[in-house]
């Protein structure tokens, strides 16, 4: 009698073993994933920071100024390749981490959960690539065009640009403002704007699953609207520097997204009761709201 509760334990303890050994394989695999892409975008991120700057020298053509950034610090620019292969690596192994997140949850799920949990695996990558495009071509231009804006020529006492005076002695009536940007600022905000626009594309991913889990429904996440708008104001304060433009794009974007949710999660109800109904479990009345 007393070996059964060890014997018990210990028949217990050993699929949480297995579990625990079939996720460190998984993690493992994840990590030289993302190495491995890591140190693929290290031999190429002169290019990759070619592509990212597109914005910003598109933006300094308009006006007419060439397109230099400057390394304030001596270790910058080797900081910079190693931020470019950190979010070069992530996005390219992404796809795989994923699919060994998928291969570690699927023997745990039943065929219906699969084909329920799926789509929305495939449905996340699709959307944050859709918001990264969507900053980066769409976004970033207009903020920096907003930003650039407020550089101002330098001005001589007689009232011309300064750079087209070249006689010694003449005074400035009034300072120019020219951009200079730093290399690693610039990248920053870049990956900042993109992880952000990214990361509020998959609001109706999580909402449309957490419908389908029954944790949300359309009536109250509509009942809600005037504190998600609150939240998205909050929201988008935070993640955009504080300019109004990218502001009231990201809150018209994110609000967008929200409605979008409830529409999704409205279906995902309408279809589970008709599921329902047909099972016998619901009247015709009932669930109609």
């Amino acid at each position: 009698m007393k070996g059964e509760p060890v014997d018990e334990i210990e028949d217990s303890s050993a699929p949480l073993i297995e579990h625990l050994a079939e996720l460190r394989t998984r993690l493992i695999r994840s990590l030289i994933a993302f190495l491995a892409a890591m140190v693929a975008c290290f031999t190429v991120w002169n290019p990759i920071f070619n592509f990212l700057t597109h914005p910003i020298c598109g933006a300094l053509a308009d006006r007419g100024q060439d397109c230099g950034l400057i390394l304030i610090k001596l270790q910058e620019g080797f900081f910079v390749a190693i931020r470019i292969s950190l979010f070069g690596g992530f996005v390219l192994s992404f796809p795989y981490i994923a699919y060994q997140l998928w291969r570690f949850v699927a023997p745990g799920l039943y065929r219906t959960e699969k084909q329920a949990f799926l789509p929305f695996l495939i449905a996340s990558p699709a959307m944050f690539f859709l918001g990264a495009a969507f900053a980066f071509y769409g976004v970033t231009p207009l903020a920096f065009d907003f930003f650039l804006s407020f550089q101002q020529p330098g001005m001589l006492a007689s009232g011309e640009p300064a750079a087209a005076a070249g006689e010694a002695g003449q005074t400035l009536a009034t300072a120019g403002i020219t951009f200079q940007g730093s290399v690693e600022e610039y990248l920053s905000l870049t990956t900042k704007f993109i992880i952000a626009f990214g990361l509020c594309f998959q609001l109706p991913v999580l909402l449309t699953l957490m419908g389908k889990a029954g944790l949300v429904s359309a009536a109250g996440l509509g009942s809600v609207r005037k504190y998600a708008v609150v939240g998205i104001l909050v929201l988008a304060a935070i993640v955009t520097p504080p300019d109004v433009i990218t502001q009231v794009m990201l809150f018209t974007v994110v609000y967008g997204l929200y409605e979008v949710s409830i529409i999704l999660v409205r279906r995902v109800e309408r279809r589970r009761n008709a599921e329902l109904r047909a099972m016998g479990v619901l009247d015709e009345d009932e669930g109609a709201t």
